[in-house]
């Protein structure tokens, strides 16, 4: 069988790799120079391949999008099948205590060139440069057409050409009675212009975040960044607000509880432990915040550093405690996660079966990755969707 592949990024190699694996002709068509590019850049470098969480009921809890459907998937190929895959050609993976696997190399070099070995022992063709701008059905299977006009045949056709930012870059598969989901940033930081915390950029504490107004909320490492805020807590609830945030324009307020405690009333017990003390509040404090931050919050709250805990009146004691509660902040736009672009939207899965990823409107027709509408939080959860769909697309188990 002849099969294309369209997209050299992580699922359309996995795609062309098991097709070819399964005796098929392969080629695999990238519309640039660079293949993998995703791949390289990921995990600052390091490649976030997958998550450690092997169970698929809880694998699927970090995909804000497409959950159901890969429940699915997951139980031909998930996280443990990735992990063992990449250990068969010679890759070993290591899980980091938040759940990320990385190669133990710690390079993303190694996962490309693992990749790009598997597609040149299974005798995958790889042509870069070549743009598909149409696919069209014929009597003997379908006709592909690039952006010079050349004509390309094919018996099987894979479609992983990742997450487009406007709909109109999906505009060619929806001419084949295909609906898409308007496409919106899912994976972004949080920018607060104007706002003195960005000078205590790199330190980061453990918070728990929402989005004020909404029932958004997440908890975990917060980054502060010289535009604003970023990692997990961050990053998760950029996923799962992916579209609510993006009706507010990327306007809203942001509520840290600095303290990462339940309530309140526990902040509160916590810090009434240090008042009868005589030493400065810069010099004890109760938290588990960097002495930056917890002068900042300080000076926040309008109490001076070199203020005494036993001199600390009713009305700045809570002030203090509101502001590690509940502090506030402007979000006012957003940034793209360091290179790692990743879209809420694509082709509407109740069009895909998700036990082959064949279409459901046109047989012989498949996809792969971000091209659908599944996303995942940040934590190799992204990656991890395109190897199983990009597996399962190349032919999974049966081929």
């Amino acid at each position: 069988m002849k099969v294309i592949v369209i997209g050299g990024g992580a699922a359309g190699f996995f795609a062309a790799i098991r097709s070819a694996e399964l005796g098929n002709n392969v080629a695999l068509l990238e519309k640039d120079s660079k293949l993998l590019s995703k791949v390289k850049v990921s995990g600052g470098g390091r490649c976030n391949v997958t998550n450690s969480n092997f169970q698929v009921s809880e694998l699927i809890k970090g995909y804000p999008r497409g959950a159901k459907f890969l429940r699915k998937a997951f139980g031909q190929f998930a996280s443990k099948d990735t992990v063992d895959w990449f250990e068969g050609k010679g890759v070993k993976l290591k899980a980091e205590p938040d759940g990320r696997m990385f190669p133990t190399t710690d390079d993303s070099q190694t996962i490309v060139d693992c990749l790009l070995q598997a597609t040149k022992k299974s005798g995958v063709q790889i042509n870069k440069n070549i743009r598909v701008r149409s696919i069209e059905k014929s009597a003997a299977g379908f006709l592909l057409k690039d952006d010079t006009g050349n004509e390309i045949d094919a018996d099987k056709v894979i479609v992983a050409s990742g997450g487009s930012p406007k709909k109109d870059g999906l505009e060619w598969l929806e001419q084949l009675d295909h609906n898409a989901v308007d496409p919106v940033p899912s994976l972004f930081t949080f920018n607060i212009p104007g706002n003195p915390i960005k000078e205590l950029m790199g330190l980061s504490a453990n918070v728990r975040t929402k989005i004020q107004g909404s029932k958004l909320s997440s908890e975990g490492p917060i980054l502060i960044t010289h535009w604003g805020f970023s990692g997990p807590a961050v990053l998760k609830l950029s996923a799962w607000g992916a579209r609510e945030l993006a009706e507010r324009n990327y306007n809203f307020n942001v509520l840290i509880n600095w303290s990462n405690l339940n309530s309140e009333e526990e902040v509160r017990a916590n810090l009434n432990e240090s008042r009868s003390s005589k030493a400065q509040i810069k010099n004890l404090n109760p938290t588990s915040l960097a002495g930056r931050l917890w002068d900042f919050l300080l000076n926040k709250a309008g109490i001076s550093p070199s203020k005494l805990w036993n001199e600390l009146g009713k009305k700045d004691f809570n002030r203090l405690v509101n502001t590690l509660f509940a502090d506030t902040y402007e979000v006012k736009g957003k940034t793209t996660f360091k290179e790692e672009f990743v879209t809420c939207g694509g082709l509407s899965l109740a069009e895909i079966n998700p036990n082959t990823m064949e279409s459901r409107i046109i047989p012989g027709l498949f996809f792969a990755g971000e091209i659908m509408d599944i996303d995942g939080i940040t934590g190799g959860y992204n990656f991890q969707a395109a190897w199983t769909t990009g597996w399962i697309a190349g032919g999974g188990k049966s081929g």
